[in-house]
């Protein structure tokens, strides 16, 4: 779900700007985008009510990056026994003309998969940003 509309309180709201100054201190040239699927009638039904998603734009199409935009999406699972909502996982997918060009998925092995991937720097800093969103979401409130 468009992290614009999943920051229904402070918290919520500091802990997604913290996401996105994580990216953009790795990567300056992202623009960000809290809003990265559309709100139609056929988008709403692909959306998981259960993620934030946040989208980051590059100037032009990155040899590094084999991607002009990228898609985080931070998913969550509600225990129904403690009530506790912990992030269990994030999704990173680049996205070049033709569609998704690569994935990275914190869920099995950390490994990027598509028809090309970025260059191993990026990858590396992707992985490091994805443990600290994961911390971001998971610490326990004050």
């Amino acid at each position: 779900m468009n992290a614009a509309e999943q920051a229904t309180n402070l918290e919520l709201a500091s802990k997604i700007a913290t996401v996105v100054n994580l990216f953009k201190h790795e990567f300056p040239d992202a623009k960000s985008d809290l809003k990265p699927w559309k709100n139609d009638p056929e988008t709403r039904e692909l959306v998981d009510p259960d993620s934030i998603d946040i989208g980051f734009h590059f100037p032009g199409i990155s040899k590094s990056w084999q991607s002009r935009s990228v898609l985080i999406q931070i998913r969550f699972y509600q225990d129904p026994l403690s009530n506790l909502r912990r992030a269990i996982g994030v999704e990173v997918s680049g996205f070049d003309h033709r569609g998704e060009a690569w994935r990275l998925s914190t869920v099995e092995n950390w490994s990027v998969v598509g028809a090309s991937s970025p260059s191993d720097k990026v990858g590396d800093k992707l992985k490091n940003i994805c443990r600290q969103i994961l911390e971001v979401f998971n610490k326990p409130s004050d």
